[in-house]
């Protein structure tokens, strides 16, 4: 059985090991997990929170990460504004980004959930609303659900990664990992 790691990947850490990117150091994976040979089954952008999943059996990666597969991803969303039933639909339907249409999402207005406080807070205006969606998708491209949201009219505040396929985050504190199993 290949080892499965479950890691809630706090806001503002990069979904690898080093930090090849910049001259100020941003905080990665290695903060989090010590652990031989397991990588990151794709990616989770660094301003997004969440489930990551990590193993080093590359056919499950694969299963994990590659859109043939179609595995859903179950996302808690915060937008601006107040999607109306139309917005909504067209999420639904699928829209079309820059680089084509999107399959259609699964999405649901909800309740905003009880999740650990983001640092930094997501920025309070009085003046703009905001809700909470749940949104499934069945591929992954480059941080898709915020440019989806954004096509219809309402820009993502906080993005939360809640499931993939059969695993959740449920019980995983930020910055915390468990195995699988």
């Amino acid at each position: 059985m290949a080892r499965l790691i479950l890691f809630n990947k706090p806001y503002g850490v990069l979904s690898q090991f080093t930090d090849r990117g910049t001259e100020t150091s941003r905080p990665t994976l290695s903060a989090f997990i010590d652990l031989p040979g397991v990588y990151p089954a794709g990616r989770l952008d660094r301003d997004s929170e969440g489930l990551l999943l990590l193993t080093g059996d590359g056919r499950l990666q694969a299963r994990i990460a590659d859109p043939k597969f179609k595995l859903p991803k179950t996302y808690l969303v915060q937008v601006e504004g107040d999607p109306d039933p139309a917005s909504l639909e067209r999420l639904r339907r699928g829209v079309t980004l820059n680089d084509g249409p999107t399959l259609p999402a699964q999405v649901e207005r909800i309740a905003a959930p009880e999740l650990w406080p983001r640092d930094p807070p997501v920025r309070f205006r009085k003046s703009v609303p905001d809700c909470w969606l749940e949104l499934t998708i069945r591929e992954g491209r480059n941080r898709q659900v915020r440019r989806m949201t954004a096509a219809v009219g309402h820009p993502t505040l906080r993005l939360v990664r809640w499931r993939i396929g059969e695993w959740s985050l449920e019980g995983i504190a930020p910055g915390q990992w468990r195995e699988a199993g």
